[in-house]
């Protein structure tokens, strides 16, 4: 299987780590709709949510109050969005389940289909800080 997703887990890739559990990894996307837009996904491949146990499904959504709280006092959003696609017709490019949270900004509007390439040095910095106000939300 030849998996992005699981590279980063097995760190065979590089991944902008905010959080992680035994079960699940949350990273920022290299190409972000909005600054801050991270993925939570299971350690466990499964590459549509219909493969998972519900109660997996729980667990991985359960994490979403958290991380989107933290992503928020981070970058100073002022809303956030959350995505799930399944499947190609979705738009799901890497096929291993993911929940996108997407910082929301007044100052910009909400696009849905605009991304940029973030710089790795970014991307590490806002990884960090993140990672480091995880504890206070």
């Amino acid at each position: 299987m030849d998996c992005i997703f699981c590279d980063i887990i097995n760190g065979k890739r590089n991944g902008y780590v905010v959080y992680q559990d035994d079960l699940h990894v949350a990273f920022l996307d290299k190409y972000p709709i909005d600054y801050g837009h991270t993925l939570v996904i299971p350690r466990q491949h499964h590459a549509l949510i219909t493969e998972m146990e519900p109660t997996a499904v729980g667990k991985l959504f359960s994490l979403i109050p958290k991380i989107a709280g933290t992503i928020l006092k981070t970058t100073k959003a002022d809303a956030f969005s959350i995505g799930q696609n399944n499947g190609r017709a979705a738009r799901q490019i890497v096929a291993h389940v993911h929940v996108h949270i997407i910082p929301r900004y007044n100052r910009k509007g909400t696009v849905w289909t605009k991304r940029e390439i973030a710089d790795d040095a970014t991307l590490a910095d806002l990884a960090t800080q993140i990672r480091n106000n995880m504890g206070s939300c």
